[in-house]
């Protein structure tokens, strides 16, 4: 079995497919995702890099107020291929979230609800593989909601670059040495600075993607470089 789907999870995602009631884009998402190799080679996989920006970090009280997104493949970014949409959200916007992204509650109010974009957002996501910068709170986000829209989560296979540069680190130096650096900072600001990345703009989430676009652009050639080959073997090493 090539799929990085295990059976299992293909019949559970088959008997979603068959309700009658499945949006278009859930549903394409869904077969679109069953069908990725997982002998492909990481330099010729099609990757998503994605981020959001937040009314806050809770995940019972806040919710999404922007997406941006864009398209790889392999190590080449296409900057022809972005998203980016601001969401009218859910919570309120305080003054300290504004502070950080920018986005203002006038500004918000005046662009769709989240329901109205998830569609469009699983449309630009295909069946490629997901790719964010401590993705795990981006995902639950994404997840929360369209799992109240869809009934399931996002399905694409996700790698998180904070646990790509760990992988490297422990390939680049001594494990001694490595422990000794556990404590260096591995925010997107820090990390970009490391590998030489200007950042323009942070906390909007087009930009941030893009800067942690480019570090994935460094981590894939590291990566094949240290042994790994398909994007199996990147997705267990990135697992969120």
């Amino acid at each position: 079995m090539n799929g990085l789907l295990g059976a299992y999870k293909k019949t559970i995602l088959r008997k979603i497919s068959a309700r009658k009631d499945l949006h278009p884009s859930a549903l394409k998402h869904l077969k679109g995702v069953e069908e990725i190799n997982r002998t492909t080679q990481i330099q010729e996989a099609k990757y998503i890099v994605f981020d959001t920006e937040l009314t806050g970090l809770s995940i019972k009280k806040d919710s999404i107020v922007s997406i941006g997104a864009l398209k790889m493949h392999g190590g080449k970014i296409d900057l022809n291929e972005t998203y980016y949409k601001v969401v009218d959200p859910k919570a309120k916007l305080t003054g300290q979230s504004v502070l950080i992204h920018g986005i203002t509650p006038s500004e918000a109010s005046e662009c769709p609800h989240i329901d109205v974009l998830l569609p469009e957002f699983l449309d630009f996501c295909g069946s490629r593989i997901i790719v964010g910068h401590f993705i795990a709170i981006d995902l639950a986000f994404i997840n929360k909601e369209m799992t109240e829209l869809f009934g399931f989560p996002l399905q694409n296979p996700a790698i998180d670059t904070r646990k790509v540069y760990q992988w490297i680190r422990r390939h680049e130096e001594q494990l001694c040495s490595y422990h000794a650096g556990l404590s260096e900072k591995m925010d997107l600001l820090s990390l970009a600075n490391r590998y030489s990345i200007t950042v323009n703009k942070a906390h909007h989430s087009l930009d941030d993607a893009f800067v942690t676009a480019q570090l994935f652009q460094r981590f894939i050639a590291l990566t094949i470089k240290f042994g790994a080959r398909t994007i199996a073997d990147l997705v267990s090493i990135g697992r969120p």
